[in-house]
Order: C-alpha cells, then sequence, then structure tokens
C-alpha cells in the first residue's frame, strides 16, 4: 500500500479553522473573560473554554464557569496566577468559602462549597491532562460534609401554594405559564427557560415538552391541560422564539426570575417570601405528590433523578416537621394545662 504523502506548501489551504469556534457559548464567554484579564497569548483562557466546552449540559457549563472565575479571583487577590496555585493555596480557598454567603444571603451551604471545589479540582484534573500544570493543587483539599438527607429549600403549604398561582394569574400571563409549569412539571428552571415555543410537540394524545436534564439526559414530559391553558394564553399565538422572553424579546434570564417570583410571593403574603426561589416549586412538586401516595418511582422518574434517595430526601424534610413529635407533646401539655386550670 503506498503512503499517503503530504502536499507540498504551497498547495497548502490559506483558510485557517480555528477549533475554538466550535465551542459552546459558555466556553467562549469563559475564554473572553479570562482574555480581558490575561491576554490572548497566555495559555489560561484557551484551557479553561476548553475544559469548559466539555461538560454535558449548558447548566453544567454555566456552573462550572462560574466556579472557576470565583477561584481565579480569589487566586488574584493573591497575586497568584491560577497555574502557580499549590496546595496551601487552595487550603486557604476552602476556608475562604466556608465564610462566603450564598444566592439566600446567608453563608453558603456544604453542598455550595463542594460544588465550587469539585469545579476548581475538575478545571485542574483536565490541565493536568493536557499538561498545562504538573499537579492539581485540590486533590487533597478537605472536602465540606453534604448531608444526604438533608434539603435546604424552604417548603410551602398547598394553600400557600394555590395563593402563590391565583397571584401569578392575576398578576401576568407569563408569570401563570411560569409557576403552572416549574409547579405541574417540576422541573428545573434552567430546563424550563431553555426551551423554545417550537418545542411544544404532540405525542399519542399527549401535549409534550422536551426538557435537557442534568448530564444531558433528555427527557419528553407531558403538559397537563391547566400548564397547558397557562401557556397558550402567554404565548398568545406566537409560534416562534424562546417560550419565556422579556418584553424586549430576550429569553427570560435566570436571576430575572428568581426576583419576579419573589415579588410574587411577597404579593402572595407567603412566609419567607425572600427566600423562595425556582427550585421551591420542584420541591413542591416532589413532596406534594409523595404526600399523596404517589409512588416514590413515578415521582424519581418524572423529576429525572438517577438515585431515589435524591427523590426521598426532599420527602424527609417535609416529614420531619410535619410529623415531629414535638407537636404530640405540646397538644398533650396544653390539654393537662386546661384541665389544671378548669379544676381551679
Amino acid at each position: 500500500m503506498t503512503a499517503l504523502a503530504p502536499r507540498p506548501s504551497a498547495e497548502l489551504s490559506t483558510d485557517r479553522h480555528d477549533p475554538r469556534d466550535d465551542w459552546h457559548d459558555e466556553a467562549k464567554k469563559l475564554r473572553g473573560v479570562l482574555e480581558e484579564l490575561y491576554g490572548d497569548q497566555d495559555p489560561l483562557p484557551t484551557t479553561a473554554g476548553a475544559w469548559c466546552t466539555r461538560q454535558k449540559s449548558a447548566h453544567t457549563r454555566r456552573a462550572y464557569a462560574r466556579n472557576l472565575l470565583r477561584w481565579e479571583a480569589y487566586a488574584r487577590s493573591a497575586g497568584i496566577h491560577p497555574f502557580q496555585a499549590r496546595l496551601p493555596l487552595a487550603d486557604a480557598y476552602a476556608n475562604h468559602l466556608a465564610q462566603q454567603p450564598g444566592r439566600d444571603g446567608n453563608t453558603l451551604s456544604p453542598s455550595g462549597q463542594a460544588q465550587a471545589l469539585a469545579a476548581a479540582g475538575s478545571f485542574y484534573d483536565y490541565a493536568v491532562r493536557i499538561q498545562a500544570v504538573p499537579a492539581n493543587p485540590f486533590t487533597h483539599v478537605e472536602r465540606p460534609y453534604v448531608d444526604p438527607d438533608h434539603s435546604p429549600t424552604q417548603g410551602m403549604t398547598p394553600e400557600e401554594v394555590e395563593r402563590l398561582i391565583t397571584t401569578a394569574r392575576d398578576w401576568a400571563p407569563r408569570s401563570y405559564a411560569l409557576v403552572t409549569l416549574l409547579y405541574l412539571l417540576g422541573t428545573r428552571i434552567d430546563e424550563t427557560l431553555a426551551l423554545d415555543v417550537n418545542d411544544l410537540g404532540y405525542d399519542r394524545g399527549h401535549r409534550t415538552l422536551p426538557l435537557l436534564r442534568k448530564g444531558g439526559k433528555r427527557q419528553l414530559v407531558p403538559v397537563p391541560p391547566l400548564a397547558l391553558d397557562a401557556l397558550e394564553q402567554h404565548l398568545d399565538g406566537r409560534a416562534d422564539g424562546p417560550l419565556f422572553t422579556t418584553e424586549s424579546g430576550r429569553r427570560w434570564s435566570q436571576p430575572e426570575v428568581w426576583k419576579h417570583l419573589r415579588v410574587l410571593a411577597r404579593a402572595a403574603n407567603i412566609p419567607g417570601a425572600d427566600s423562595i426561589k425556582p427550585h421551591t416549586l420542584r420541591h413542591q412538586f416532589i413532596t406534594d405528590n409523595l404526600a399523596e401516595n404517589v409512588p416514590l418511582e413515578r415521582v424519581q422518574d418524572a423529576v429525572g433523578h438517577s438515585d431515589p434517595r435524591t427523590t426521598q430526601r426532599y420527602n424527609r424534610r417535609r416529614r420531619a416537621l410535619d410529623d415531629h413529635p414535638a407537636y404530640g407533646l405540646a397538644a398533650r401539655l396544653a390539654d393537662r394545662m386546661q384541665a389544671q386550670k378548669g379544676d381551679e
């Protein structure tokens, strides 16, 4: 067999393709942010973008990029290039995270700290693999303990959920459609906001929406009549573009939705309204279905959990409060005190 010989240099094409043009948008954005800080000759921006684009879902890419920038800012504040970081700096960063506020204003949760450290560690694993750095400084950093049975998400009563939905219905068609979808389908906010109008489909008598779950898994879910009616009112005949948009036609963003939900919660007089978030409605989908004795495996499949323990964790918080023996003890004490008062 004759080996293929390279063409003479004069025949080589002058049209060169930059492989970075094929990256996901989140990776391109991350590279751009880092290039503004380090310039286009530093290897960090391209290494970070290449690592980011390997992640399977847009949600993961955004989370990893956000957490890498958090670590980069910390290293830069110490006057250390991320590629020169060693274990002592990574240890100090772990301690720093434990003192930082999360989105709710409280100290960053152990799971939030663990996610930030995991993202940084993943980046360095990739950097080691492509020989950009000699070692991963996060390999031996102690991770915070994350209780597998704990769910930090605030819950609501059925009456509070109904008030929130009614308030959204009276507020605006977009608000009503969003709240009903999040509650009745138990979707994550990123899955919901990624949808386009033409994703609304039909299958065997069901109106459907395709969700891109964590890890890149795809799942077709039915849209129940109440949510479908709310969607159709919201769309008002619109046949293309993002499912949820701003008044200017731009895709609605997660921070905007967080803010809007809290406005609705305050208008609905929901206790702890300033802690309400989109995940609260997913939490309610799970706990309300399990409270109605819907089999665990059906709820697990509906929300796309790979492990039933994750689904049960949401329910365990509800039962720990609703069934706490303090209520029974307090009721018996109140009865005795009332009887004693009657004897007097």
